[in-house]
């Protein structure tokens, strides 16, 4: 039987850095909706969801990503493990598949060759993050259910109520990990090993980053990842976001 395979966005308006982030415009659309756009054209994800909190300021973030095709789950603004958790199990979920709404760039292939680690039967959780070989703004992390119970249950310091996942990383001892790399999704140098670039949407030079990719690489339903980044590296985009500092997960 098939499984399911369901990407929960997080996604809410009270960014401290950049407020209302995931409803700027790109393009003919809001960010959020090029996030769900992106995950919803995967092979392997059968469900996507918006996970975003139970605030007044939240409902239009309810009601666009209605509008983009998401499923939407509603809970805790502060444990957002909590929240990732029980929209799961809304869901019957087999595998998760982790995404913050903040990636309108994230890549629909690098999703599915996350995915497809989790599926194997030996991994409980797959990530491109263990080390930065990805862009930023392309994190993606699939775990199975199972083994996010048990995260759900230990996982009790705030960073981990915080960021979901650090619990995985922290104690690699208790779980079965699968590292992705980018040379597993692409076969181009020039798209290998690229985490100098910032394509992540957490400060207002990021947003003028994005905000020119999408204004200038054409493109139909889903914007390229390769197109991008060739548009970044012709232009020297990434000197306007140079300057940003990544906060620690």
């Amino acid at each position: 039987m098939k499984q399911q395979v369901v990407a929960i966005i997080q996604a809410r308006m009270g960014s401290t850095r950049l407020p209302g982030k995931v409803m700027l415009p790109l393009a003919t659309e809001h960010a959020l909706s090029h996030t769900i756009q992106r995950v919803r054209s995967t092979e392997y994800v059968t469900k996507t969801m918006v996970a975003t909190s139970k605030r007044t300021a939240d409902d239009i973030v309810a009601r666009y990503a209605a509008r983009s095709g998401a499923d939407v789950f509603r809970g805790s603004e502060s444990d957002v493990l909590g929240r990732i958790h029980d929209a799961a199990c809304s869901t019957n979920a087999d595998v998760i598949v982790r995404i913050t709404g903040d990636c309108p760039l994230i890549d629909p292939v690098a999703i599915d060759t996350v995915v497809q680690e989790a599926l194997n039967g030996d991994t409980q959780y797959a990530a491109n993050i263990f080390e930065r070989t990805f862009p930023r703004g392309l994190d993606v992390e699939a775990f199975t259910f199972e083994s996010f119970e048990r995260v759900h249950e230990e996982a009790t310091e705030p960073h981990h109520r915080e960021h979901v996942t650090p619990y995985y990383r922290e104690q690699e001892d208790l779980f079965s990990t699968e590292s992705v790399r980018s040379e597993d999704v692409f076969d181009e140098p020039q798209f290998q090993n690229r985490g100098d670039l910032r394509l992540t949407l957490d400060e207002a030079d990021d947003y003028e980053v994005l905000r020119t990719i999408y204004g200038n690489v054409p493109f139909d339903d889903v914007l390229p990842i390769r197109e991008a980044i060739r548009y970044v590296d012709e232009n020297d985009l990434m000197e306007l976001n140079a300057g940003v500092e990544q906060k620690s997960h």
